[in-house]
């Protein structure tokens, strides 16, 4: 019984190291975007390799950040709940778990067509720089966009072998919607990072330019999705999405100010996962 709860516990905490309900912010766009490269019939074992894959990348990308973080981290009250800071994971535990999940993403690409796996290291830099970008640039939250848009990235070329318009477009959209989201969450922390040298958006232009440069990049990321929708010529029902991602959106800006960010909870993180899943649900509904 104890050796059964020392292992519950230590799932526990690798599930927090990589933030496992933040899944859900790029597996539906991968899955919008095999339905849009396939015309919305994606073979199903193809869609299951391309979740693993995206799974194991994004655990490993986020295990990465928390260690190249920690030493911050660990100053940071806010994050006080994470595993690496409380010590539940040592460092050497973190390594072997992201070389376990670059084996798996290594050996499941390797089951999609030869194309992927020549282009796995063009799409695993963005999450392997990432963590270390604030040191030196106040746009790294544009790499974490590029990063998270790998996903929709992979899942189409898995299924068409190809880079296309489209899917370039869709993948900007991915990228400026996470990008800027992040740019959001960061500018609370705009004191901090100065403290730290570290770079942002609020480091550079203060939590209120911060703020209206992700408005911006939201609306230029709306954009996008509606001329992907146009391009591929998809029905009422992937713009009825899209609206719905926008008005999301526009409800998770108004309820903050650069002054006050009691509504930046982790409530307020998992709401913007309402944009990728009603991009998902309403493509899907407009090839049914």
């Amino acid at each position: 019984m104890g050796m059964r709860n020392v292992k519950s516990s230590k799932f526990k905490s690798h599930a927090n190291n990589i933030a496992l309900p933040h899944t859900i912010f790029s597996l539906p766009f991968a899955l919008a975007s095999a339905f849009m490269a396939a015309g919305g019939h994606p073979d199903f074992w193809t869609v299951i390799l391309i979740l693993l894959a995206i799974t194991s990348a994004r655990w490993a990308a986020i295990a990465i950040d928390n260690l190249a973080d920690l030493k911050y981290d660990k100053l940071q009250p806010r994050l006080s709940y994470r595993a690496m800071v409380r010590g539940e994971i040592s460092k050497g535990e973190a390594l072997i778990f992201i070389m376990l999940c670059l084996i798996v993403l290594v050996l499941t690409v390797a089951q999609l067509p030869p194309i992927c796996l020549k282009l796995l290291p063009v799409a695993a830099i963005p999450f392997i720089i990432y963590p270390f970008t604030k040191r030196f640039t106040a746009w790294c939250h544009l790499f974490l966009g590029v990063a998270i848009a790998m996903a929709p990235a992979g899942a189409w070329v898995a299924l068409t072998e190809k880079i296309s318009l489209p899917m370039i477009i869709l993948c900007l959209a991915v990228a400026l919607w996470i990008g800027a989201f992040d740019a959001v969450y960061g500018a609370q922390d705009e004191h901090f990072d100065k403290a730290h040298k570290l770079h942002s958006l609020a480091t550079k232009y203060g939590a209120a330019g911060a703020l209206n440069i992700a408005r911006v990049l939201h609306v230029i990321s709306i954009v996008c999705f509606i001329i992907v929708g146009l391009i591929l010529g998809l029905g009422k029902f992937y713009f009825i999405g899209v609206m719905i991602a926008a008005l999301a959106l526009i409800y998770q800006h108004a309820i903050v100010r650069p002054n006050d960010y009691r509504e930046v909870t982790q409530a307020y993180f998992m709401r913007n996962g309402i944009v990728s899943i009603a991009i998902f649900i309403f493509t899907w509904l407009s090839y049914d």
